[in-house]
């Protein structure tokens, strides 16, 4: 049967990898239709995604370069509305960007990153050592109980989040990739989140402390200093891409060790380290699945495709990093592939700025939760894991396991 272009999204991601090949089959770049009726291109191949990423051309700025919005025929019933209202460095171009990038870039440069290695590794033994005391043969979820919460813990600390305010203020990275929700439901989610978020800031405004945000705050004072909505707007991509796609790193590589024992004894006899097994999991199970969006500031040409002016695109990282064109075999999940290439972080100016602390903790994590837990099974058969529930984002619902 003849791939159907536009390939029409399906909003509660049932078959993240196999939506990624249909939609390939209709070339590296193609058009899809996104939820609401609007259409938009989807780049699959790992050559096209590398050169869009990289390519200035390209905005993330809805309120500049999205001629659609501009013109109305986008409204706030649009169920992906929060990825356009939101104000922040990934929203922004060219200067704008630039500007809302420096306060926080260097924070998470390598060196920094690694200073923070014994605290991680604190949150680590601490949320084992809870996980220990599960009763015997009781079944736990791996994803809510030990990727989920360890991410979010370190970097609600980094940015001074209060612990009894953490779950709402981590809810703005869940109401932008839940993908099945109403219009009505997304804007108010948004609106109410987007308010909590204001309250917070001007909590740390009157009483700051040695927290990311205080340091955010304290720009507002200087020249090109950040608005209180562009501080929102930081904290919210800032504590949603510190927490979800690390969530799903841990928890895909997880479920790829208990899932494929072949793949576990190599890990874990030595014959591939952990960090073969996070590449081959950002490649053949990227976190974030389908990202919004970029803009074309002018006709752009990539791969024989044309992305007219002010046309919205995503970049579908699940389906590159299974590119047939860069990887042999490329549905396979093998640690000991010798290429392991893949986009997952992004490339150029946007490139994700938090690489480095996820990378951490995920080398944290994992040898961690395996050697403390040597006999933990997955609770299920395979095949009756679970997708997350959303085309944004690329995991599984829930990862239930027996640790003992």
């Amino acid at each position: 049967m003849e791939p159907r272009c536009p390939v029409v999204i399906d909003p509660n991601g049932h078959d993240i990898h196999a939506e990624g090949s249909r939609i390939h089959a209709n070339g590296p770049i193609s058009r899809i239709e996104l939820p609401g009726g609007v259409l938009a291109w989807s780049v699959t191949g790992h050559d096209a995604a590398s050169a869009v990423l990289t390519d200035r051309r390209f905005s993330k700025d809805p309120r500049k370069h999205w001629d659609d919005f501009l013109a109305g025929k986008v409204g706030e019933d649009f169920p992906l509305i929060g990825w356009v209202l939101m104000e922040n460095l990934t929203t922004a171009y060219g200067n704008d960007h630039s500007r809302l990038r420096k306060p926080c870039a260097n924070a998470f440069t390598p060196r920094r990153v690694e200073a923070m290695r014994p605290r991680v590794e604190q949150h680590t033994a601490a949320l084992l050592d809870e996980l220990a005391a599960t009763a015997p043969g009781e079944v736990v979820d791996i994803k809510s109980r030990f990727a989920h919460t360890l991410p979010s813990r370190v970097i609600c600390e980094l940015f001074g989040v209060p612990e009894q305010d953490r779950l709402e203020m981590l809810r703005g990275g869940e109401v932008n990739s839940d993908t099945t929700i109403s219009p009505e439901e997304s804007a108010a989610n948004f609106a109410r989140w987007h308010q909590q978020m204001l309250d917070f800031v001007e909590a740390k405004r009157r009483d700051p402390g040695t927290d990311l945000t205080s340091d955010l705050i304290a720009t507002m004072d200087q020249p090109d200093g950040l608005s209180p909505d562009e501080i929102v707007g930081t904290l919210h991509i800032m504590l949603a891409t510190g927490t979800e796609p690390v969530k799903n790193l841990i928890g895909n590589a997880v479920a790829a060790l208990l899932t494929k024992p072949d793949q576990r004894k190599l890990v874990e006899d030595g014959s591939a380290s952990w960090d073969d097994l996070i590449d081959e999991t950002l490649r053949a199970e990227a976190p974030v699945a389908h990202l919004p969006f970029r803009f074309a500031v002018e006709d752009v040409t990539v791969g024989g495709v044309t992305i007219a002016k002010g046309e919205p695109v995503l970049i579908n990282f699940a389906a590159v990093g299974r590119d047939p064109a860069a990887h042999e075999g490329p549905g396979e999940f093998d640690v000991t592939r010798p290429d392991k290439d893949n986009l997952s972080f992004g490339a150029g100016i946007y490139r994700c700025i938090g690489q480095s602390l996820a990378r951490l903790e995920a080398q944290v994590a994992l040898p961690a939760l395996f050697e403390r837990f040597p006999g933990i099974t997955l609770a299920v058969d395979a095949e009756d894991l679970r997708p997350q529930g959303t085309f944004i984002m690329n995991g599984l619902d829930t990862v239930p396991v027996r640790l003992q």
